[in-house]
């Protein structure tokens, strides 16, 4: 039986590994295009053929595609919230103009079908609760936006053209593999965990907890936390699915069930026997007080369901990779 060959733009980031990770579990010939601009070197597998470019490189991105592929894993985009209001036309550039570029070298070099990785940014304030692939986009962000803006190209493209997509919304990924074999943590993380992670070992003072006066039980925001090799099996089962049905979807991928940022640093506590510092500094703008993601779409169309569903296993997973690597101090 001929392998299966996926190209995986930004697989040497912390989800883009993972997916590799999954798919060469499951046999498929695997690519990785990075311009390891935040990707690491570490994070890659000698069983994945590597490539350095970077999606602006229209010509770079056609010769990978030449190769020929049956599918691409998109993953590759600047995703720091802040930042994109602060330099809107950076995000503008890399995440939608090099969104099109990858979608114009697959349809030159006859490349059908795109796993991309969208966000719950999308949504922006949540009108109800869980949210559902139906609910509106509002984006608040100008990053929410400009995968927003890629999901509506992507969609016009499966209109015109013989393009197939699954977008898949993230909502907040956390966790390492559990067996140790991606060791690359993120560069200036914004995420919660990885913060809280730092401040176990003695790599940053303190956690900053953005308010503690919100309508939740101990006032601090609730967010849907879904570990990464969920992600990374939920981008294989939607490889399988477009090379089986050739159907575009867009798909919240989340686990229903939500965790406060007090939680997050009492669970990392009881995981760690280590105090965790912080203290209460004022809302940020635009933060929700709860968000969760509705999944009955990931679970009907990709027959995906969480298998992490305990939050101190998640972090379980983190801590052992900080002990394994000796950065406790």
């Amino acid at each position: 039986m001929t392998q299966v060959k996926v190209l995986v733009i930004g697989g040497a980031g912390y989800i883009g590994s993972h997916v590799v990770r999954a798919l060469l579990r499951e046999n498929f010939s695997v690519t990785v295009y990075d311009n390891l601009s935040t990707g690491q070197e570490c994070n890659l597998f000698a069983n994945a053929a590597f490539v350095r470019g970077d999606i602006l490189d229209s010509n770079a991105l056609n010769r990978v595609m030449a190769e020929g592929f049956d599918a691409v894993i998109h993953l590759a985009a600047k995703k720091a919230v802040g930042e994109s209001m602060e330099n809107p036309q950076f995000y503008a550039l890399n995440n939608i103009c090099g969104s099109i570029n990858v979608f114009n070298a697959m349809l030159n070099n006859g490349i059908k079908n795109v796993v991309f990785s969208s966000t719950a940014a999308a949504f922006g304030m949540p009108q109800y609760l869980p949210l559902d692939e139906k609910h509106p986009l509002e984006p608040i962000s100008f990053y929410g936006f400009s995968k927003v803006e890629i999901e509506r190209v992507m969609a016009w493209y499966a209109k015109l053209k013989d393009f197939h997509y699954i977008a898949l919304r993230y909502f907040n990924a956390v966790g390492y593999a559990a067996d140790g074999s991606i060791r690359g943590r993120e560069i200036n993380p914004q995420n919660l965990l990885p913060i809280v992670m730092e401040t176990v070992t003695g790599k940053r003072d303190m956690v900053h907890i953005y308010g503690n006066d919100y309508d939740t039980p101990d006032g601090t925001c609730i967010r849907d936390y879904i570990h990464v090799e969920d992600l990374a099996d939920a981008h294989v089962a939607a490889i399988k699915s477009l090379l089986q049905n050739q159907q575009s979807h867009v798909i919240n991928l989340g686990t229903n069930s939500g965790t406060s940022v007090l939680e997050i640093i009492q669970a990392t506590e009881k995981v760690c026997g280590r105090k965790v510092k912080y203290d209460f500094v004022a809302r940020r703008a635009g933060d929700p007080a709860v968000v969760l993601a509705g999944n009955e779409q990931a679970k009907k169309i990709l027959g995906w369901t969480p298998k992490y569903t305990d939050i101190e296993k998640i972090i379980q997973t983190t801590w052992n990779l900080e002990k394994e690597d000796g950065n406790i101090k």
